[in-house]
C-alpha cells in the first residue's frame, strides 16, 4: 500500500519537533527546595518540603510533619507512600551538605549522623565522624524552627524517619533528646557487635534515664531478615529501649522485613513505618 507523501511529511515534522524541543526537569508536585545554612559554619544544606494537597485552602489547619535525613535517597519514597497512606502531612527532607565534591555528595552523612569517632585514624581524618550532637543542634535550632515559623506545622506532632546510619542518628536523638520528636521510625540502624556503638547507647540510656521522665514517644524499629551480622545487637538495642517503657516510651516491637537484606529492607520500612504512623495518629 502506498504511503501518502503528506502523511510522511507530517510524521517527520512531528519527529523533528520532538527532537528539537528542550527537555525539562521533572518537579515533585507541591514541593519546594529551600537553601539553609548552618549557623557558625560555612556548611550549606537544602530542605525539600512537600505540602499536603489543599494546604493553601485550609488556612486554619495545622499539619503533622515527618522529617527525614538522607533526603536524596528517602524523600521520593516517603512522598509516594504518604500520598496514599497519610496525605495530610508535611514532609521535610534534610539534604547532605551541598558544597562538597560531587563525587562525594553523601560524605557528610558519615560526619553528621555518627555518634562516635571512627576507630581507624585515616577514616576519622577523612570523614570527621562523631558529630551527631552538632547536627542535631542544627536540626533543632534551625531546621525545625524554620519549618514551624514558616508553615502551619503542629509543634507536638513531629516524626523522624531515619534508615541505616540515619537510623543510628535517630537512636541517638531518641535517647539523648527524645522530646525533639514524638514518633521515631528507625530502619535497620547501623549497629554492629564490637563497634562500641551498642555500648555507647547502653551507657547513654542509663545516663539520661533520670533526666527524661514522662515523655510520650512512639518507636517503630525494623531490620532485614537477612541482616544476620546486625540481628543480635539490634535485639540488644530493643532491650535498651524497653528499659524506658515506664517513662512513656512505646515500642512497636522489632519488625523483621522478611527475605530482605539491608538494601531491600528500605522500601518496606518506609511503607510499614508510614502505615504505622497513620494508625497511631488515627487512634
Amino acid at each position: 500500500m502506498k504511503k501518502s507523501p503528506v502523511l510522511i511529511l507530517l510524521f517527520l515534522s512531528t519527529f523533528v519537533s520532538v527532537e528539537a524541543s528542550e527537555p525539562r526537569r521533572y518537579e515533585i508536585p507541591r514541593t519546594e527546595v529551600i537553601p539553609i545554612e548552618e549557623s557558625g559554619t560555612d556548611r550549606r544544606y537544602e530542605l525539600y518540603i512537600r505540602l499536603p494537597e489543599g494546604y493553601a485552602e485550609n488556612a486554619d489547619v495545622e499539619y503533622p510533619v515527618i522529617y527525614t535525613t538522607d533526603a536524596g535517597w528517602h524523600f521520593e519514597m516517603l512522598y509516594g507512600t504518604a500520598e496514599f497512606l497519610m496525605p495530610d502531612v508535611i514532609l521535610v527532607g534534610i539534604s547532605w551538605q551541598k558544597d562538597l565534591d560531587p563525587e562525594r555528595a553523601h560524605a557528610s552523612r558519615f560526619r553528621d549522623y555518627s555518634v562516635i569517632e571512627y576507630s581507624d585514624p585515616e577514616t576519622q581524618a577523612r570523614y570527621q565522624g562523631g558529630q551527631a550532637e552538632n547536627h542535631l543542634n542544627f536540626i533543632r535550632n534551625e531546621v525545625i524552627r524554620f519549618v514551624e515559623s514558616t508553615y502551619r506545622a503542629a509543634p507536638g506532632e513531629r516524626t523522624y524517619f531515619g534508615y541505616s546510619l540515619g537510623g543510628q542518628f535517630g537512636a541517638y536523638v531518641l535517647l539523648a533528646h527524645p522530646g525533639t520528636f514524638k514518633n521515631y521510625i528507625l530502619g535497620s540502624p547501623s549497629f554492629r557487635r564490637g563497634d562500641e556503638i551498642y555500648k555507647y547507647f547502653d551507657e547513654l540510656e542509663a545516663k539520661t534515664a533520670s533526666e527524661r521522665q514522662d515523655l510520650i514517644v512512639n518507636v517503630f524499629l525494623t531490620i532485614g531478615e537477612l541482616e544476620e551480622a546486625k540481628m543480635a545487637v539490634t535485639r540488644d538495642f530493643v532491650s535498651v529501649l524497653q528499659r524506658r517503657r515506664q517513662s512513656g516510651l512505646t515500642l512497636a516491637g522489632l519488625e523483621i522485613i522478611e527475605g530482605s537484606d539491608h538494601a531491600a529492607a528500605f522500601p518496606d520500612t518506609a511503607v510499614r513505618g508510614v502505615r504505622w504512623l497513620s494508625q497511631i495518629k488515627s487512634e
